[in-house]
């Protein structure tokens, strides 16, 4: 058993991640971050649910570009070749579930 207290945890660097475990080829991870990621295309299906702080999500769909603010509690699911990018409001920490080697 491996319990941790995620608004414990900062990395060194932003998206810094705290392995949390895998399961059937997928990782279980809590990243901390104060800084945007970069857009990418996932190349599997990709959980992202927000533990503490804020989180804006923009995707590209249907040749726009969309934002919506997810606060703790609150969870998106990318489908394999969606295109997004998380920018943090202030410092966050999210769980990430994605398949093993995901980018």
């Amino acid at each position: 058993m491996r319990f941790i207290e995620s608004r414990d945890f900062t990395a060194d660097r932003p998206w810094g991640a705290l392995p949390l475990g895998e399961v059937d080829g997928v990782t279980v991870k809590v990243h901390w971050t104060d800084q945007p990621y970069k857009w990418h295309v996932n190349d599997g299906a990709e959980v992202f649910l927000v533990l503490d702080g804020a989180v804006d999500m923009h995707w590209r769909e249907n040749g726009g570009e969309h934002v919506r603010r997810l606060g703790p509690g609150a969870a998106c699911f990318a489908e394999e070749g969606d295109e997004h990018v998380a920018h943090p409001v202030g410092a966050a920490r999210i769980l990430v579930v994605e398949r093993k080697g995901s980018v």
